[in-house]
Formats: structure tokens, sequence, C-alpha cells
């Protein structure tokens, strides 16, 4: 490692946002390759609980999240949030609207919020998102709360980096919940429709928790359904509960070392890198016939 590398990991390590920033960015630009220059990411002594929030745009979901940094600060928690936004299937840039949302946290010590791009994955989370998050494992994060693009069959990859999937819906969701159920039986620990105080809120959250039932498709144990304002705050108490619960367990930290879920991981990195070397091997080719060289045996 070089004394830079070093110093970048050792301000980390000691709180520095500063320096934990420079981690997350030589991350993002080194991708997998970076193990072998921060072996330190795959041994973490004390584990950030993830939480996956994911929905259809408009949900709420970042300001839900906004809701849920304060609450945890009120804890003595420190807090990071990975929200990751479209990317421009031009310039692969992001919107990253949800540092709009979260102004009243700017300038908190025990707060980090990283906007990254989706960069084209089909499940909403970039490849770089998987090697990140383990950052915040050893700068000493307690929680790190993970926002997704959207939701729907190709948006299952947070199940395989998050210790714990909230799925928010709207009430207006009623109409799509058939289509999209598949995918979300799959990810989800617990359902949340927000926007608790509009018409029909009742009656969706009832609907939902009867199909769930009825569903033979199913989890064994059932998920549950939450309605909350996040405006108002209103029934962020029960979600932060289910949070505590969980947290307290191990159950979660074994899930996280599972075969399977480390195997998704390393198929998410090697993909990353595959696209690397294909995007150089790509810039060598200016007209048709350079594939008579690009794919000759």
């Amino acid at each position: 490692m070089s004394d830079q590398s070093g110093e970048i990991l050792k301000r980390a390590k000691a709180g520095d946002l500063q320096g934990f920033a420079r981690l997350l960015t030589l991350l993002e630009r080194e991708g997998p390759t970076s193990f072998n220059r921060f072996p330190e990411l795959l041994e973490a002594q004390k584990p950030a609980f993830r939480i996956g929030i994911t929905g259809p745009p408009g949900a709420g979901k970042s300001t839900l999240i906004g809701r849920l940094i304060g609450r945890f600060r009120e804890r003595g928690m420190k807090v990071g949030v990975m929200a990751v936004d479209p990317s421009s299937p031009f310039s692969k840039g992001a919107v990253l609207g949800d540092r709009i949302r979260y102004t009243a946290h700017f300038g908190d010590p025990g707060v980090f919020i990283r906007s990254l791009g989706s960069r084209g994955s089909l499940g909403g989370l970039s490849a770089s998102a998987y090697l990140m998050v383990r950052a915040f494992d050893i700068a000493q994060f307690d929680v790190v709360l993970m926002e997704t693009v959207g939701v729907g069959q190709t948006e299952l990859e947070i199940m395989n980096v998050a210790d714990w999937v909230s799925v928010v819906l709207v009430p207006e969701s009623g109409d799509s919940i058939q289509g999209m159920k598949a995918g979300l039986l799959e990810i989800a620990d617990i359902f949340v429709v927000n926007k608790g105080d509009r018409p029909g809120a009742d009656a969706f959250a009832h609907e939902l928790e009867s199909s769930l039932l009825l569903d033979p498709r199913g989890p064994s144990k059932p998920i549950r359904v939450l309605k909350t304002t996040a405006l108002t705050g209103e029934g962020l108490d029960a979600f932060l509960d289910g949070v505590d619960q969980v947290m307290k367990g191990e159950e979660w930290k074994q899930r996280r070392v599972a075969p399977a879920r480390i195997r998704a991981e390393a198929k998410a990195l090697l993909r990353n890198q595959l696209e690397r070397q294909i995007d150089v091997k790509a810039q060598t080719v200016s007209s048709p016939r350079d594939f008579l060289s690009l794919f000759s045996k």
C-alpha cells in the first residue's frame, strides 16, 4: 500500500469524513482491484447495519430517509447514506437529486451522504456500491441507509447487499402491485405504505397484507406491512422498533457471510471488472473492419 493510500485509510478509520470521501472515490475509480490495496475491507470487526430502501419513483423514499437520519442521530448513532440515482445513458452521470432532501443534515459530523449513479446496472445498484458499502464498516458507522432507483423484476440486487430491506409504496400503488409482487416477495423484509394520510391508505395496506398471506409464493414467515407519513414522522417508531429487533440478533451477520450472498457479490464485482475491460477494448474500434481483430480467435 502506498503512503498516500495508507494515510487515506488511516483518516477514514479515525472518522475524518473528508478522508472517508477520498477513500470512496478511490474505490469507485479502481473497482474490485481495490481489495489488493485495502484488504481491511474484507475484515471488518464491527459491521454497520445496512437498511435497503427501495420502491417506485415518487413513493417518498428520500423524505423517509431524511427522517430516519434524524431519528438515528437522536440515538447517537453514526449514519451513512448511499443513494443510487439513475444514470444518464450518454454521460453515465447521475441526477443526484437526493442531496436536496437531506440539507438538514449537512454539516453534521455524524452523517455522511454519498450519491452515485446506477451506471446502467439492471439491478438498481452499481457494482461499485458493493465495494463502497464495505468501507462504511471499517469507518465505524453504525447504520447505512441504501436508497435504490426503483423497484421491479430488475431491482433484486438490494437483497444481496442490505441486511434488512424495506419496500416503500404509496396508496396509488394498488393498480401496479400485482405486476411487481413476484419480485417484491423475494426482497422485502417489511413493506412501508408511505403517505399514509392520503385517501385509500388503510384499504391498500389491508389489501397488501391479505394478498401476501394468500400468495403461495410468499415467504415462510409473514412480512409486516407498516403505514407511515414521512413528512410528519408518523409510523417511524414502529419502523425503528423493527430495526432494533433485527439489529439485536446475530442472524443478519450470519446472512451477510452466507455463501450464496458472497457469490452474488463476487458476480457483481466480476461483471464490473469485465465491463471495464470491455470499455477499454471498445475504444480500439473505429471501423467495422476492426471487428476482425477484435473477435479473431
